[in-house]
């Protein structure tokens, strides 16, 4: 189980923990071995934070080559030319070989230039793998403070494209031939660490462990990170239309209502994402699912963001593993509340709640709706088999303009995925393989019969719209990458 971090005897980030630990504890047993002496050595020496992070490179260098000197003189890590010490920028690892080897080589390079092999391209990983992958470990650049300085202007005011718990988002342009010029080169997302975040190194950490090692269209792509003394940064690729969270709930001119079709399409990209964790060698539970971890890209293809709660799933001779209770209240699926049991279908009860969100125009928990109303799903559970009742429920702003046998669906979905039990909910491939013969079956939206009735409030009670934060930006982008509040 999970221990929890005592804030009081927290004094500084010069040791390894979180998730990488998770990692560390799922080898094999020969594997081990190496990994206990190797975690051993850096704590005990007491070195710099950056080495958590190039422990995960060196386990895998260790595990692939089998270093027979580690074994036979216990703490004995050979000459320098076999260990040589890793750049502090350049890539922290790179895949030499896609297919038969698992060699991995340490990046040695200063320069700033961006390097399409880096990852840095939002666009190649997608076309090389569209079934996505999985590297042995994080393929990421390493920048520099004064690059992402200089892409952010300076961290200007005016830059903030969200902030949450962890710290602020900032939008910047990186670019080799003019760095930090305004409005040219990659526009990219900055994510940049509140210094007094108590859990955000750990969040930070599990980000570059988890999905600098996943590549799949419908994973936001990491493209890099910054660590010099107690700055943390995290890179990625720029989503232009922002979060599900702020099409859905966010209010002004600059929010536009999202039509069926398009509704749809986010809802099946937002499966598939989670349905490739949940089906790879080494299962990825991701732990947090709601509106505002889909992010949506120009032509609003839903991309999963925010690894900072993901955990390895259980064994093959586990259904589940015990942890802190950790997530977003009104997504989190009731065994996992009450009793710290995490399952692989515990991610398929958050997606259930976004389905209904998605369907209503309703947040998951909402204090401001009247008594009995304030979550979501026991409000409305009773009435999404009911289509006369699941009507009245429709987000208003869709005008009537949907396929009601195609919403009665979702709904019927939605129901199955909010099963008390995980063992009666679905699994995510069939969750995907139900949406898509949803969109297959191509029933075109009906026009409302009473046009003038589109305005008025649902029998249920409708209220207006809130915003779940008062730190929430001004502008349709500025919700994309905010943290609301979680579970602890």
């Amino acid at each position: 189980m999970d221990t929890a971090v005592d804030p009081t005897k927290r004094s500084s980030l010069n040791y390894p923990q979180g998730n990488s630990l998770s990692y560390f504890l799922n080898q094999t047993s020969e594997d081990s071995v190496f990994v206990i002496f190797l975690v051993a050595e850096f704590c005990l020496n007491r070195t710099k934070p950056k080495s958590s992070l190039l422990m995960l490179q060196q386990v895998e260098e260790g595990k692939s080559t089998r270093k027979k000197s580690f074994f036979r003189m216990g703490l004995c890590w050979g000459s320098p030319a076999d260990n040589p010490t890793p750049s502090t920028t350049g890539h922290l690892s790179s895949v030499t070989s896609q297919t038969a080897s698992n060699t991995i080589s340490s990046g040695t390079s200063r320069g700033s230039n961006i390097s399409r092999s880096s990852g840095f391209s939002a666009l190649s990983g997608d076309e090389a793998f569209p079934n996505g992958q999985i590297l042995p470990t994080p393929n990421l650049r390493i920048f520099s403070f004064a690059e992402l300085r200089a892409a952010t202007k300076n961290f200007r005011p005016d830059m903030v494209l969200g902030e949450g718990g962890f710290g602020k988002v900032f939008k910047g342009w990186l670019d080799e031939k003019a760095p930090g010029k305004n409005g040219s080169g990659n526009l990219v997302a900055v994510k940049k660490l509140n210094s007094e975040s108590l859990q955000g190194f750990e969040e930070w950490q599990s980000e570059v462990n988890f999905l600098g090692r996943l590549y799949h269209p419908h994973l936001v792509r990491l493209l890099g990170y910054c660590w010099e003394d107690k700055e943390l940064l995290l890179v990625y690729e720029f989503m232009q239309k922002g979060s599900l969270e702020n099409h859905l709930f966010g209010r002004g001119a600059t929010v536009k209502s999202l039509e069926w079709d398009i509704r749809l399409k986010i809802a099946i990209g937002a499966a598939k994402g989670l349905s490739f964790l949940h089906t790879s060698d080494k299962q990825v539970i991701y732990r947090d699912f709601k509106a505002s971890n889909i992010l949506l890209d120009g032509s609003y293809t839903a991309k999963i963001s925010d690894f900072g709660l993901a955990k390895f799933g259980p064994s093959a001779s586990q259904s589940h593993v015990t942890t802190r209770v950790m997530g977003t209240y009104g997504y989190a699926a009731p065994e996992y509340v009450a009793t710290g049991h995490l399952y692989v279908k515990s991610d398929v009860y958050g997606f259930g709640v976004v389905l209904v969100e998605i369907l209503t125009g309703l947040r998951a928990l909402d204090p401001n709706r009247p008594s009995g109303r304030h979550n979501l799903v026991d409000w409305v559970k009773p009435y999404l088999s009911d289509r006369r009742k699941l009507k009245s429920l429709m987000d208003h702003r869709l005008e009537g303009k949907y396929p009601s046998k195609a919403a009665f669906r979702i709904a019927h979905l939605a129901l199955k995925c909010l099963a008390p039990e995980p063992k009666h909910r679905p699994s995510m491939k069939e969750v995907v393989e139900t949406l898509e013969q949803i969109e297959s079956a191509n029933e075109k939206p009906k026009e409302p019969r009473n046009r003038s009735a589109r305005h008025t409030t649902s029998r249920h009670g409708r209220q207006p719209l809130q915003h779940q934060s008062p730190l929430a930006p001004k502008h349709e982008a500025g919700r994309a990458y905010q943290n609301p509040p979680r579970v602890r």
